[in-house]
């Protein structure tokens, strides 16, 4: 066997060993360790008395030094020792460091043990209530701590994680038309991103279609007489579509503000444990405390919700025309402009006729009552007739809307106008009453409720029992097993580094 001289000297080694092998059987040449071993020998010792038979002359000392499976391992260990030695300078540093290391780590545990009775631990858990409502105020007001490609969602990500604000037509707002779309935030800053795309999306939101079909549905008979009530009509269908159209988007507001806030748990641990304020092995405890904000936050939405509920239900139940017809101008635009468009078939549609004279009469009416009777007396017997045809129109107006139930196109169209006021007056209201709810009664509560809620859950537990909350039993026995583990690895670096100096 040739050993490749430039990786063990100056010259190769030859060196053969004996064939078979070593075990119990008819199958093994040599039945111990020991008896292969003194096979080797004689093996090295017929090399050397082979080359010296064929070179006709003795080996030299530097010959034999370089046959024999004895010599290959003699030389083999001192080039071992050789760059042990060598590289001493460089494998002590790092013996130290891995020693003190270790002699820390021995050290925390024991200081972990040393605070295992009741008063110590209560003090930790305040502690630990304290810091962690310190970061999550710190991520309700802004912070960049927390890296934002680790823990910041893209309104997308959000959307896919928290739920989308889809409308009954199951259309999608394109997200890239919401301020800071693109950007991963997380905190405050995701939190007023998810309520304006809320405002930009409601806010948009039309009156859904009308049928005549629906007008004539919604007319019905009244308790007291079979006449068409047109206020009446609009109310029925304006509140019935805002109910149908605004209520979805209420559950959806609440879902999506509820995850953004529970997210708030997570990146907090992150902050505390970068800050060495957490409290590592407690995971009973932390469990504990990550449910009461869970359960705190969960309990404060449905809340919330139920009261934005109240609202909707209050504002689609009955209507206030000052509340719900905020846009008094518009609508009387809208009733002229179509007015105006029917002029031409006054003599076909008493009914536009009438509602143009009964708009000049209400103008009249602002007049002071002596211009009236001045008026009353230069006119003579004009105003006698006028009376006349105004009460002959406006007996067409009764027939054509309150005693006929063939939906006229003018009907038709004031039914439509109010409807679309009183569904604007509904949005409006609903969009302001639930961001201002939302955000008095979701937020704040995290801000200024949330910290006595945790406190008090915190001593209730502490008198309750203290041990099942700490877990003081296991945390005993996992810290005894930790204490015997690094103490054994101490001890084994301390003999390293020993043999590595004195060897």
């Amino acid at each position: 066997c040739h050993r490749d001289g430039c990786i063990l000297g100056d010259s190769p080694f030859f060196a053969s060993v004996p064939s078979g092998g070593v075990g119990c059987g008819s199958g093994y040449r040599y039945s111990s360790n020991d008896e292969f071993k003194q096979a080797v020998c004689f093996r090295e010792i017929e090399d050397v008395a082979s080359l010296e038979e064929k070179l006709g002359r003795a080996l030299s000392k530097q010959e034999r030094s370089r046959i024999g499976v004895s010599k290959l391992r003699l030389f083999l260990e001192e080039l071992l020792q050789k760059r042990y030695i060598s590289n001493v300078p460089l494998i002590i540093p790092l013996l130290e460091k891995e020693y003190w290391t270790v002699t820390r780590k021995l050290s925390d545990i024991n200081q972990e043990l040393s605070t295992l009775d009741e008063a110590k631990l209560k003090e930790k858990g305040r502690a630990f209530h304290d810091m962690f409502l310190t970061k999550l105020s710190l991520l309700l007001k802004g912070t960049v701590v927390a890296p934002p490609d680790k823990f910041g969602e893209t309104l997308q990500d959000e959307r896919i994680n928290g739920g989308a604000f889809i409308g009954a037509d199951g259309v999608q707002f394109p997200h890239k038309l919401i301020p800071n779309a693109g950007m991963r935030l997380y905190g405050g800053a995701q939190y007023h991103r998810a309520m304006g795309e809320f405002r930009f999306v409601v806010g948009g939101i039309k009156c859904p279609p009308i049928t005549r079909e629906e007008i004539v549905n919604a007319c019905g008979v009244e308790d007291i007489h079979d006449g068409t009530n047109y206020s009446r009509t609009a109310c029925v269908i304006a509140v019935a579509k805002a109910r149908d159209t605004f209520e979805p988007f209420l559950h959806q507001l609440g879902s999506r503000l509820l995850y953004i806030l529970k997210r708030l748990l997570p990146i907090s641990v992150f902050l505390l444990q970068k800050d060495c304020e957490y409290l590592s092995g407690h995971e009973v405890f932390l469990r504990r405390a990550a449910s009461a904000f869970n359960n705190f936050a969960e309990s404060t939405e449905k809340s919330c919700r139920e009261k934005c509920m109240e609202d909707l239900v209050s504002t689609t139940r009955y209507v206030s025309w000052p509340l719900h017809n905020k846009s008094r101008a518009g609508l009387r635009l809208f009733l002229d402009s179509f007015g105006g468009t029917e002029h031409s078939n006054a003599c076909n549609n008493p009914t536009s006729t009438v509602l143009s004279q009964t708009s000049a009469h209400e103008k009249e009416d602002t007049k002071s009552q002596p211009d009236v009777k001045l008026c009353h007396v230069a006119s003579g017997t004009d105003s006698s007739s006028s009376i006349q045809t105004t009460e002959t129109k406006l007996a067409d107006l009764l027939d054509s809307t309150l005693w006929n139930r063939r939906l006229a196109p003018s009907s038709e169209r004031i039914v439509y106008g109010l409807v679309q006021q009183i569904f604007h007056g509904i949005r409006e209201y609903f969009l302001v009453s639930t961001e201002l709810k939302f955000n008095c009664f979701l937020l704040m509560p995290i801000v200024d409720k949330l910290p006595a809620l945790l406190r008090e859950d915190l001593e209730s537990a502490f008198q309750d029992d203290l041990d099942n909350v700490f877990d003081i039993t296991n945390m005993q026995h996992s810290f005894g097993q930790q204490k015997r583990e690094t103490e054994i690895e101490l001890k084994r670096v301390f003999l390293n580094s020993y043999n590595m100096v004195f060897s």
